[in-house]
């Protein structure tokens, strides 16, 4: 079958490329081998949000006194927390699926595996089809460490661990990034114990060392343990006890282990080489800024390409490749500055660079930090736990990055987004005017902390 457009995979790129591609007229095949939705719906940003609702209703519930209102013991029933996601997720799985049906007779949805089999040929649950425009939206998956023993041990990934029905006794976390810190304080709150293993010096050690330092100081005083600069040597099974043997230092136990050691993309069994496609030593698809692969008509978006692996960055994808493919685009994937925020408590989030990314970049950045706990209405509400910090170039007053940790960070950095994208001074915000008390007021103090504004 010869059609002008296939789309594989059903994630947060391909199905509004689908679906504004067969509205623009194209005919198109969109093809998916699992659930509709890709990671998002089903294995990141739906089930795992929905789960840290529950986990902080428990906690603010545990912790009410703090606020006069005394409460009695709190019991977390985990089917029904696991009962509940799963209706979002099917809720929002079907929404996939009319958005897809909407666009027919244009759009046809293919359900099986595909692979390309030569140059825009492809293979999909047994037929054949051929297209001008063939755009790979397959995604990405845990990666599985080269850890001996692990193959002999019941350990858990990102999917599995949300399967859970009843709450482990003790679940170790090997790895400290943004998946295992939301999944051990998650689970830390539902009433397990918590050990997180990671072999960098602090948690989320891409970020700001003191957005790091801030969230290690959380989790700590929520009885989490954190046992850093530790390189995971072998695992083991005895019973029902899960050892971690470590390089250095006493071996960790526990009931459940969770490997949060990264993602790697689906490209494996896509057929890349039959189709001239370039994968780079850890099996991305390799593209340009206009996400055009090395085969002629070919394209790839999400997380199977080299970059940030966030839903947003993949729907920002769609925008970019549509007005390309529309003759009207302007815009690269290079051309953007992607937010980032980890959904732990406080919320950990970012725009643009570090201060050690824009020194090694040849900045000399003027900095101001502040503390959560300095904002009025984190004082009045008891969220005071965090930072922020602000980096700015002193020759344009342009923000050159900032980084917040403290309550609703991944709303609060929205902020400045704007004025970044613009291009604009930093005393815009100064001269904003915000409403008080709000925790946005506090982002302005930040930016007013800077030497240049701060006697204004």
């Amino acid at each position: 079958m010869r059609v002008d457009v296939v789309v594989i995979g059903s994630g947060q790129a391909g199905v509004p490329l689908a679906v504004r591609l067969a509205a623009a007229g194209r005919r198109v095949v969109i093809a998916e081998r699992k659930a509709l939705g890709g990671t998002c719906v089903n294995y990141g940003c739906t089930p795992t949000k929905t789960l840290v609702a529950s986990a902080h209703a428990a906690h603010v519930a545990r912790t009410a006194a703090r606020l006069g209102v005394k409460a009695g013991p709190v019991k977390v029933d985990l089917a029904a927390v696991v009962d509940r996601k799963d209706r979002i997720v099917r809720r929002w799985r079907a929404g996939v699926r009319r958005r897809l049906g909407s666009a027919a007779p244009r759009l046809t949805l293919v359900r099986g595996h595909a692979r390309l089999i030569g140059p825009r040929q492809l293979e999909i649950a047994g037929e054949r089809y051929e297209a001008d425009i063939v755009i790979l939206n397959v995604g990405a998956r845990p990666a599985v460490p080269p850890l001996p023993g692990l193959e002999e041990v019941p350990w858990l990934d990102n999917t599995r661990i949300m399967q859970l029905r009843r709450v482990p006794g003790h679940l170790v976390v090997l790895g400290g990034g943004y998946i295992g810190c939301e999944f051990a304080q998650m689970f830390r709150r539902f009433g397990a114990r918590v050990t997180v293993i990671d072999r960098s010096q602090h948690l989320m050690s891409t970020e700001e060392p003191e957005s790091s330092a801030a969230l290690e100081a959380v989790f700590r005083a929520e009885g989490i343990r954190l046992v850093m600069k530790a390189t995971a040597e072998s695992v083991s099974r005895h019973g029902r006890t899960v050892t971690v043997r470590l390089a250095h230092g006493r071996p960790v136990t526990g009931s459940h282990l969770l490997v949060a050691a990264g993602r790697r993309p689906n490209t494996d069994d896509l057929g890349a080489d039959a189709a001239g496609i370039r994968l780079d030593t850890k099996g991305y698809i390799e593209v340009d800024e206009r996400y055009r692969t090395s085969a002629e008509g070919v394209y790839a978006v999400g997380d199977c390409t080299p970059g940030p692996q966030f839903t947003h960055a993949s729907w920002d994808d769609h925008r970019i490749l549509f007005d390309l493919l529309q003759g009207r685009g302007t815009r690269t994937r290079n051309d953007r500055l992607v937010p980032i925020t980890a959904f732990t408590d406080p919320q950990v989030a970012r725009i643009g660079l570090t201060e050690r990314e824009a020194r090694a970049r040849g900045y000399a950045p003027e900095t101001a930090t502040m503390d959560f706990g300095e904002i009025a209405r984190a004082v009045e509400t008891d969220r005071t736990a965090g930072t922020m910090k602000i980096l700015l170039d002193p020759g344009t007053e342009k923000v050159l990055g900032v980084s917040i940790v403290g309550a609703e960070a991944g709303e609060l950095i929205h902020i400045l987004a704007p004025v970044m994208v613009a291009g604009i001074s930093a005393r815009a915000v100064v001269d904003a005017e915000y409403v008080h008390p709000t925790f946005a007021e506090g982002v302005q103090s930040l930016v007013m902390s800077l030497a240049r504004y701060a006697t204004e």
